[in-house]
């Protein structure tokens, strides 16, 4: 699916308003059908019967959406209380005509924290500030809500309208005056399509459940714009896209035999660090390269020698055996660092970058620690074959910069997100960088960008265990080997990393992974086989 940032989607809106298709007013319609029905489709009980209902509405025309809400549910035959943030005579033309169309039918009360956290009701309508916010939202809007979400937490049902109340929508990240912290929703309306917000950092738990509403606008609305368009920090930006698509490319079909399917090598740590390479190892035949090699350094090789069968083993203790084991053309991906060592890492990829044929390759864990200390020798070597597997720690290490701003506070919004900082990595690494994590962000040096994310029905928690990286770097040499592009293996070998770990559950073992994806390909490639 296509994610838009906040600005995206209001083009998205002006751009339909603008060539006389709907008028502002139509849209905040529909938006407020479209959240009821929701609760409805949510919560059948509602729909059964009229309940109480309080909504609480902000400057904007997220309150707009807000005051439409509470006057279809007033219509309905439910009890409906509902307070304002700020002056109604200030509220946007159509919010404004939503508020006096509301007043026909009931009062609007100032904002009044005790009232807010007093009041009883079965449903909570937050339409205080949605997708649009940009700065922080002050103690004495927050605390209330807050405090009124927690008291009637049991006998309750939270609704937000975009965005949960203080959730930067092109972040994911909180911007809030105020340690009570942000509204939690049970559940998140939002309209046309997703924003980027909804599924990294803290806004799949804020969100609670996400539900996308459609509210009439033309698919010839993206809010892309023309490919490659310059974008933030003059960066360019491509089509964001969640969860990341699987290629067609992985189907074998009838024609070839092995090395038509590529050559992948798997350089291993010494004895007692050799499960990692094996991991990848087994994660990179299971995706279908035609054959795999564990190249292990001698005191690793009786160790590898009695765990692997299918997949090949060779000696290679150092760089110059690295160098000669590439003379062979046919090797045509490679994969370096998990459970390698920092020393023999840091040898064995100046070998794979600079040798007279570099090869496509996946670069993870002590491949990227060995250049903690001067993350620009490693960036000089890279090429755009290259993908860059970190996890947050490693990130860290290689672009300290980036990181602290993620960590940063924000004091203003559109923060700065886990997408804006990957692609600035790409661009200075000048590779494909995948940061792994519940939310992983691909994007290439391009501007090129995707999020797979294990968020909401798709959450798999229980990836976070040891060795479960190692095999996503297996599975992206596979890939490599099997001749995707660069940027296609890791959206691909992600997302059916991701497959893999739903299909086990919980209980899940970095050893189940690649035993599963025989089970993601029958699934996703059966229908096109009947």
């Amino acid at each position: 699916m296509e994610l838009l940032t906040a600005a995206q989607m209001r083009r998205v809106e002006h751009a339909a308003i603008e060539g006389g298709t709907v008028t502002g007013l139509e849209l905040m319609e529909r938006a407020g059908r479209g959240v009821v029905e929701a609760a409805y489709e949510e919560w059948p009980d509602f729909a059964a019967a009229p309940q109480r209902a309080l909504v609480l509405c902000g400057p904007g025309n997220n309150g707009g959406d807000g005051f439409v809400v509470a006057r279809l549910l007033r219509g309905a035959g439910w009890q409906v209380e509902v307070f304002l943030f700020g002056d109604a005579d200030k509220l946007p033309p159509d919010a404004k005509a939503n508020h006096d169309r509301w007043c026909d039918m009931g009062a609007v009360a100032a904002w009044d924290a005790d009232a807010i956290i007093g009041a009883e009701a079965d449903l909570c309508v937050d339409a205080v500030f949605g997708a649009g916010l940009t700065r922080p939202v002050a103690h004495e809007v927050v605390d209330p809500m807050v405090r009124g979400w927690g008291r009637r937490r049991r006998t309750c049902r939270a609704l937000a309208i975009d965005a949960p109340t203080g959730l930067c929508m092109d972040s994911g990240r909180l911007l809030i005056d105020s340690a009570a912290g942000v509204p939690n929703a049970d559940l998140t309306v939002t309209f046309h399509r997703a924003r980027i917000g909804h599924h990294l950092a803290s806004g799949p738990i804020a969100c609670g459940k996400l539900r996308l509403k459609d509210i009439g606008l033309e698919p010839r609305f993206s809010g892309q714009g023309p490919r490659n368009r310059p974008g933030p920090a003059g960066l360019k930006l491509g089509p964001l896209v969640s969860p990341c698509r699987v290629s067609p490319q992985i189907d074998k079909g009838a024609q070839g035999q092995k090395y038509s399917h590529g050559h992948a090598v798997v350089l291993s740590g010494p004895m007692g660090r050799s499960g990692a390479a094996r991991l990848a190892a087994r994660g990179a035949l299971r995706v279908g390269a035609g054959l795999v090699t564990v190249a292990a350094p001698g005191s690793a090789m009786m160790e590898c020698a009695t765990q692997l069968t299918a997949i090949m083993l060779r000696k290679c203790e150092d760089a110059e055996g690295l160098a000669a084991l590439l003379e062979d053309d046919r090797i045509n991906a490679v994969c370096l660092g998990p459970g390698l060592g920092l020393e023999r890492a840091k040898a064995l990829v100046q070998v794979a970058c600079g040798g007279v044929k570099p090869r496509p390759m996946v670069l993870d864990a002590d491949a990227l620690t060995a250049f903690a200390e001067d993350p620009d020798a490693l960036f000089d070597m890279l090429h755009p074959d290259v993908i860059l597997t970190p996890h947050e720690g490693e990130f860290a290490r290689l672009f300290p910069d980036l990181s602290d701003r993620l960590r940063d506070k924000p004091t203003a919004g559109p923060a700065f997100s886990k997408v804006d900082a990957v692609r600035e990595a790409a661009a200075r690494a000048g590779c494909i960088v995948l940061l792994k994590g519940p939310d992983t962000v691909i994007a290439s040096p391009e501007g090129r960008t995707a999020l797979n994310a294990a968020t909401y029905g798709r959450a798999a928690p229980w990836l976070a265990t040891a060795g479960a990286g190692d095999v996503l770097a297996g599975i992206i040499t596979g890939l490599l080997a099997r001749k995707l592009a660069p940027m296609q293996a890791a959206m691909t070998g992600a997302a059916l990393h991701l497959g893999a770990a739903l299909e086990v559950g919980p209980g899940l073992i970095a050893e189940d992974l690649p035993e599963q994806l025989p089970a993601v390909f029958r699934r996703l490639l059966a229908p096109d086989r009947r």
